[in-house]
């Protein structure tokens, strides 16, 4: 008997179907020869300090730093866990060849390991590798399963990085909260979502700090042109006598520059820049999008959505005319390029730059399922593809240099000449990935002659320094990509993705993480940082905590243990080594400084949550002895589970799947009861949400 391990039940179903394992039993699917079942995303976890030794159960900086002899994993403590895990442990004993059908990622290839190293297989296990969950691409993927081996690698990097966070997080949260926090409160540090708060909070800095300059800039107004002279003035009297010296003055044009230039179109999208463009547009919360784009991954509309490249493996060319005339909606839009030839072209084809998975794209399948968002998200991915193959935007950029007394001046235009793959934006606003515009460079010029000159006149611009703007979620993606380091350029920003902090994957939640920690707040879409937040970096003295430089070569590290390149035991050696010195540093500091965040220890403690709706779940020990702590709210009614869709409505409980209050306003959010068994508690059923619906 082969046995097959999906992430869920709903993946499970397809493949049993296109196997043709048609019973159904309790907790699987039999037939043909197969055995297909499921998990609930992680079903394992790391052990918790307490399941080491009793010495790591009471918190105390005398015990610390906590570094296990070998690191162990345990099953998650839920009823509805424990059952399904012995299924699947059952099913592997009888197997044959158990196939990996887990989610083709690094936290899926986690998530599997873990579950069969419990189960204890000892069969040989294959891989099933897809990019999409279409009909087409999971019998494709059937019929060239891979061996387990190849992706040992993959496992190696997604354990270190467990690991390092179990390290880094756990040791971090227990030392500062017990040094540095007042009675009942936690200071959460964390690997990823440290750093991350450090960026936010420099950058408050800099506001605070910034102190405004007035400024001067010279025009001229020419054949009613606005002309600008290079340069400022920084003071008043200086700008005024060189106004009074241009009166009554001619300007001469020296010379008349006419280009043609062209614009590609923009590249494919990858997670981050997804999540940039519709918090750009709409608003939305990283999560928000991460959260929409699973689902239309899972409604086989679009392709696997947590990767990290703007390109597509060169292979699937052969297969852009197949998609392009599946997406009848945008039959009008896919006709001038199925017209013609498509160019293999290495701004979009590069094999180099794939690794896992390429960049989103349409599946081809009909997007009629989708619902409210979905379809403005389905419509952004669709018009983004189809604009890779359509022709550049051409245009002709006008320069004219002239003079005034013997002082420079210049004035652009641009003429757009041929609209290319503007034309499918033509009823949308300028892109607003070019930020604010000069209104002067789209303008037409009339047409100048060198030689001439006549009357002008020059006036002064008053202006002001303006200090940075505070992130958006937008832009905080931006800069954790880029490890903090501003970059606009689209081939210098596949280049940092290297060293960036965190994955694609898990940065909305450790934004997440951040606001709910109290660490940063919200200002309409400006994100800032509270006082708590504020002190917490300014306590942390340890560069590599806070370094988003720094924490972005751990994120190289653990891409090059991904690729073979780099050992996963001198990674988390190396993470020993600093833990032990940085417990030493703080044991050090005399300074007697308390930090209020406002969280309470019955908060989730201890570094990262990975935030991905797969996530194990983290420790929730607590310091031994604290009194006076707030509780959380206890979750006893349906009506206090919040939409993990919308956020906006609550759960219902439905005769076949919990739904949500919202439905009449177009929330399609549904959790069948096979994947969310009927008979949770509302407090289980949250978790349950909070644990796996993100992974979904």
């Amino acid at each position: 008997m082969k046995l097959c391990i999906t992430e869920k039940p709903s993946v499970a179903r397809d493949i049993a179907r296109i196997l043709g394992a048609d019973g159904r039993h309790d907790g699987y699917y039999e037939g043909q020869g197969y055995c297909v079942t499921w998990t609930f995303g992680h079903l394992c976890t790391l052990k918790e300090p307490a399941d080491y030794t009793e010495r790591w159960k009471r918190w105390s900086l005398g015990v610390l730093p906590m570094i296990p002899e070998k690191f162990g994993i345990k099953l998650i403590p839920e009823q509805s866990y424990e059952r399904q895990f012995n299924v699947i442990s059952d099913l592997i004993s009888k197997a044959d060849e158990v196939i990996n059908c887990g989610d083709a990622g690094q936290e899926g290839e986690l998530i599997q390991r873990w579950v069969m190293q419990k189960a204890g297989v000892k069969c040989p296990v294959k891989r099933l590798w897809i990019s999409s969950l279409t009909d087409d691409a999971i019998r494709q993927g059937f019929n060239s399963l891979q061996p387990e081996s190849k992706f040992d690698n993959l496992y190696y990097a997604g354990l270190s990085r467990a690991i390092g966070d179990w390290i880094l997080g756990l040791n971090s949260t227990r030392l500062y909260s017990l040094k540095y926090s007042s009675p009942g409160n936690l200071l959460s540090i964390g690997r990823v979502q440290t750093p991350t708060l450090a960026l936010i909070v420099q950058r408050g800095a800099e506001i605070s700090n910034f102190k405004p300059e007035d400024f001067w800039e010279l025009k001229s107004t020419y054949r009613e042109v606005l002309f600008s002279s290079p340069g400022r003035f920084t003071s008043a009297e200086e700008a005024q006598q060189a106004l009074e010296s241009l009166n009554g003055k001619d300007m001469k044009v020296e010379d008349v520059q006419q280009k043609q230039g062209r614009e590609s179109a923009p590249r494919l999208f990858d997670l981050t820049s997804l999540q940039v463009e519709a918090n750009k547009k709409w608003g939305w919360t990283a999560d928000t999008t991460l959260r929409l784009i699973q689902s239309l991954y899972e409604k086989k509309t679009t392709t696997y959505p947590r990767v990290d490249t703007t390109y597509l493996s060169e292979d699937l060319h052969a297969k852009i005319p197949e998609i392009l005339s599946a997406m009848t909606p945008y039959s009008p839009q896919t006709a001038p390029v199925l017209s013609g030839k498509i160019a293999k072209s290495k701004k979009i084809f590069d094999n180099s730059k794939v690794t896992d998975h390429h960049a989103i794209i349409p599946t081809g399948q009909s997007p009629s399922v989708l619902i409210g968002d979905e379809r403005k998200l389905y419509h952004l991915i669709a018009l983004r593809f189809i604009a890779a193959f359509y022709p550049d935007c051409r245009f002709n950029t006008t320069t004219v240099n002239s003079t005034v007394d013997g002082r420079p001046f210049k004035a652009t235009g641009k003429v757009i000449t041929d609209p290319g793959w503007r034309a499918l934006y033509a009823d949308t606003p300028a892109d607003s990935e070019g930020g604010d515009n000069n209104d002067s460079d789209d303008r037409i010029l009339p047409p100048f002659t060198p030689g001439e000159q006549g009357p002008q006149t020059p006036s002064l611009a008053k202006k002001t320094t303006q200090p940075p703007k505070h992130y958006t979620e937008g832009t905080l993606l931006r800069a954790m990509e880029s490890a903090g380091k501003t970059v606009d350029d689209e081939a210098l920003r596949e280049a940092m993705k290297e060293n960036g902090i965190g994955r694609p994957s898990t940065r909305a939640s450790i934004i997440e993480t951040l606001f709910k920690r109290r660490y940063i707040a919200r200002q309409r879409k400006s994100i800032v940082p509270t006082q708590a937040g504020i002190d917490l970096i300014g306590t942390i003295q340890e560069e590599l905590l806070k370094s988003a430089k720094l924490t972005g070569l751990w994120e190289n590290k653990l891409r090059r243990i991904e690729r073979g390149e780099y050992k996963a035991s001198q990674f988390i050696d190396e993470l020993k080594v600093l833990m032990d010195q940085i417990v030493i540093n703080v044991l050090s500091d005399n300074s007697g400084s308390k930090i209020i965040t406002g969280a309470s220890q019955s908060d989730k403690p201890d570094g990262e949550t990975s935030g991905s709706r797969k996530s194990p779940r983290k420790p929730t020990d607590s310091p031994a002895g604290a009194t006076n702590k707030p509780r959380a709210t206890r979750t006893t009614r349906l009506d206090q589970v919040e939409c993990p869709l919308c956020g906006r409505g609550h759960i219902l409980k439905g005769n076949s799947a919990y739904g949500c209050s919202r439905f009449r306003e177009g929330c399609g959010m549904r959790l069948p009861f096979a994947d969310y068994p009927a008979d949770l508690t509302p407090a289980k059923l949250k978790k349950a949400i909070a644990r796996n619906f993100k992974a979904e």
